[in-house]
């Protein structure tokens, strides 16, 4: 546990130190080139340090052992400050689409740099390499707040490939195709931004546990002849995490000793799947 907030730490500082990079050289060869596409790119990076910062915080507090205030430990939080991260990303998509939009409409030109080439060059490097690294943490660790900085990298690295080709092509004086990028930018923020939003708001509402797990549970209890009915299985998040609560019946005439030995293995074989908390089992005779 320990060691899946720690590299959860190491990533929300690693995107911190190149997203402010990134926003620097972005921004200054963005507004010197009068790109908005490149500007789009540089205030999408802004978010992304926003996303990073996020990402830290949230992964601080989610990491606070359980306590008699909070019973089932800090994990939601995780998915609290992911809510943080897909608002502020959506706020920064309806400003983007503003004004890539205006700048379409007013057929703005932009003037051709190499260095735009360049940063933008340097940014799908960057990006693409934070991209497999959060990858490969995400799908260890199934962290949500790693899950959003992954697809803000990924969609950085599509995002910039094609303000790679809005300024290729304003060297053969097509400068529109700068306006329609910066609004595609803002549309695909904005879209990321909807979909983490979904992810956290569901598990911040006690979303219940995924139709897959809920096999394996009844799997699990199929494996207990002495088991003659389960009632409706229960499940409440607790971070990335669930607690399992469900009823089980068993013959009358089992003596207690021995329906609670049955109980507390079966607690034991679900809490070890990977996503389950805790599990409580009431026992009733049939």
């Amino acid at each position: 546990m320990d060691h899946r907030f720690e590299v959860t730490k190491k990533a929300g500082i690693l995107g911190i130190l190149g997203n402010i990079f990134l926003l620097a050289i972005k921004a200054t060869v963005g507004f010197m080139s009068s790109s908005q596409a490149m500007i789009a790119d540089a205030a999408n990076s802004a978010s992304d340090i926003f996303a990073s910062l996020m990402t830290f915080i949230g992964n601080k507090i989610a990491s606070e052992p359980d306590d008699e205030s909070h019973n089932f430990g800090h994990g939601k939080a995780e998915y609290l400050f992911s809510l943080f991260i897909s608002i502020a990303m959506i706020l920064v998509s309806f400003k983007l689409f503003f004004d890539s939009l205006t700048s379409l409409i007013t057929y703005h030109q932009l003037t051709f740099s190499w260095f735009l080439i360049f940063v933008c060059i340097i940014t799908i490097i960057v990006k693409l390499s934070l991209f497999i690294y959060t990858n490969h943490l995400s799908k260890k660790y199934h962290n949500i707040l790693l899950e959003a900085n992954k697809k803000d990298h990924r969609n950085d690295c599509i995002v910039t490939t094609f303000t790679l080709i809005s300024i290729i092509l304003s060297l053969f004086g097509i400068y529109y195709f700068d306006g329609i990028v910066g609004i595609g930018i803002s549309i695909w923020i904005c879209l990321t931004g909807l979909k983490i939003f979904m992810e956290s708001y569901n598990v911040l509402m006690d979303i219940a546990i995924d139709s897959k797990t809920l096999d394996i549970i009844m799997k699990i209890i199929k494996k207990y002849p002495e088991i003659q009915k389960v009632d409706q299985v229960s499940s409440t998040p607790v971070g990335y995490q669930y607690l399992i609560v469900l009823t089980i019946y068993v013959d009358g005439n089992m003596t207690t000793f021995d329906s609670h030995k049955l109980a507390d293995s079966l607690e034991q074989d679900i809490t070890n799947l990977e996503n389950i908390h805790k599990t409580i089992i009431h026992v009733n005779p049939i």
